[in-house]
């Protein structure tokens, strides 16, 4: 019995090794587990957390991610948030879907809305994640996490806030260092943007993996007005877009995959399914296996 034992274990390894943990589907899922994170004027937040069953390894990469919504709407239960937590799951990573204030419900995030509110946004956003992140580095030994590989991810407004926190913590947060026990392997944006790539710097300068269509009408691809405002309309405030971004951690000689769609709206902050198998491999030779690599695709 001891001997079979050892066997299947050693069969169990050896199918997983075959299958490439982290790119192919490995696993069946463990339940889905509903925790809640924060609680905010009253208000509880949320995440999921997806993992692989069975899983032997005892310390996981992590995917956290933002789901979009403009700051007024969206669920950490859309379907393609969901489906891609699935996948990430079935490949070995533990996956995280968060909830986070969404303070423009119901009013406008456009060219009437002050750009000064609007950077207002940004931080309270950023700061939900950031304290999303800190939730499961805390609890890394529950769910078996290497903190070493933490990956995060966003779309559209989702993606604003986790680039933001990343890459512009200084303009988001009075006092940074509040983090400073977090450190990311990656970052996922689909139709994101900064405040200003010149807080990009060598200690700050994570490797990503960018969507973004080049004629984006909300979230500039390069650098532009937020929504395109005009100079004198309230809500004028210029961002720097995925392929700001980019340039700049070419610069720093950051990896980093840029997908740009020749002609593309904000259609591209939708879950690029299709793409998910050149992902996972960037994922795992980049953010996991620390290659540097500088990929760009024209749709």
């Amino acid at each position: 019995m001891k001997n079979l034992f050892i066997y299947t274990l050693l069969f169990l390894s050896f199918s997983i090794s075959a299958q490439e943990r982290f790119i192919e589907d490995s696993f069946k899922l463990k339940k889905t587990e509903t925790k809640t994170y924060a609680t905010k004027n009253g208000e509880a937040l949320k995440l999921d957390i997806y993992q692989p069953e069975n899983d032997t390894m005892q310390k996981r990469p992590v995917i956290i991610f933002m789901h979009g919504g403009g700051f007024a709407g969206g669920t950490r239960t859309n379907p393609a948030e969901v489906k891609f937590a699935e996948n990430a799951a079935k490949k070995g990573y533990v996956a995280v879907q968060i909830s986070y204030r969404l303070t423009r419900k119901g009013q406008s995030f456009g060219c009437d809305y002050e750009a000064s509110g609007k950077m207002e946004t940004f931080k309270l956003a950023a700061e939900d994640f950031m304290d999303a992140v800190s939730f499961m580095v805390k609890n890394k030994d529950e769910y078996g996490i290497d903190t070493s590989k933490i990956i995060v991810g966003g779309s559209s407004a989702g993606a604003e806030a986790v680039l933001n926190a990343v890459y512009n913590n200084r303009l988001m947060f009075q006092d940074p260092a509040k983090y400073k026990n977090i450190d990311f392997a990656g970052v996922f944006s689909l139709a994101g943007a900064i405040v200003d790539a010149r807080y990009i710097t060598e200690e700050n300068a994570v490797p990503g993996v960018f969507f973004h269509g080049t004629e984006d009408n909300l979230v500039p691809y390069a650098t532009a007005p937020h929504h395109w405002c005009d100079p004198g309309q309230p809500g004028y405030s210029m961002l720097d877009g995925s392929r700001t971004i980019t340039q700049k951690l070419a610069n720093l000689n950051t990896a980093y995959m840029l997908y740009s769609f020749k002609g593309g709206k904000h259609e591209h902050s939708g879950m690029p399914f299709n793409y998910l198998p050149e992902i996972f491999h960037f994922f795992n030779s980049v953010f996991l296996n620390g290659e540097n690599r500088q990929i760009e695709v024209w749709k």
